[in-house]
């Protein structure tokens, strides 16, 4: 699958999640995919708890997350 075929599983809309990017038909935020695999959840595990999320759209996620990074200027966190 190329880069703009999974891209195009995600989409914005301001009447949905307040404009936050979501994996299409769906109210899942990338952001909250994001989070899940961060801590610690699998791929399996998404795929079982979200009806319709495919592995596709889980590479989406974080396909877009990184094409984001790379137009991104951030200063380090620092972290208490």
């Amino acid at each position: 699958m190329t880069d703009q075929e999974l891209l195009s599983r995600i989409t914005t809309n301001p009447q949905v999640m307040v404009g936050k990017p979501v994996i299409r038909g769906t109210r899942l935020t990338v952001e909250y995919i994001l989070n899940l695999l961060a801590h610690g959840a699998t791929e399996s595990e998404i795929l079982m708890e979200y009806e319709g999320v495919t592995a596709a759209d889980i590479r989406a996620c974080l396909l877009f997350a990184a094409r984001l990074l790379e137009s991104a200027s951030f200063m380090p966190m620092e972290i208490a």
